[in-house]
């Protein structure tokens, strides 16, 4: 049995019980369901929740199992990939490195730590550094684009 076969399977049970808890829902009715959670019980609500938890582990756990199987078996992906990602963290590490943390006060009274603000800050670099770097890209296709 191959991994289509058994996604395919997953799929259609997770399906089948996601169905039947919304039937269940739908019978409860709206009324029930919020004097429930106004009493703090979730019960009914919580299974569709905890289903929805794991379509997104098992969605996450395929993607991940799929594209490791087709780097793996075509080394110059595989070297690609290992670029891509060695550039990405080249990327967030001087990010990192230009980052200075500040101890900062929140809205709500709470205090940022330094090595709060400075991850923040890390997050925000990376993100500018990445679109300079796409828009460069762009601009540097068009301009090649335009040269041939």
């Amino acid at each position: 049995m191959n991994i289509k076969n058994i996604t395919k399977y997953v799929a259609l049970a997770l399906g089948v019980i996601g169905l039947i808890l919304q039937v269940v829902i739908l019978r409860k009715g709206d009324d029930a369901i919020e004097m429930d959670s106004l009493a703090g019980n979730f019960s009914s609500v919580s299974p569709m929740i905890n289903l929805a938890i794991l379509i997104l582990i098992v969605v996450v756990l395929i993607t991940l199992f799929s594209s490791f199987a087709t780097l793996a078996s075509n080394a110059a992906k595989l070297k690609k990939a290992g670029i891509s990602i060695a550039a990405f963290g080249a990327v967030v590490l001087l990010s990192f490195l230009l980052s200075e943390g500040v101890e900062t006060p929140l809205k709500d009274g709470d205090i940022l730590s330094a090595s709060g603000s400075r991850l923040v800050e890390t997050g925000l670099r990376t993100f500018y550094f990445l679109a300079v770097i796409a828009i460069g890209a762009m601009v540097f296709s068009g301009v090649k684009r335009l040269f041939k």
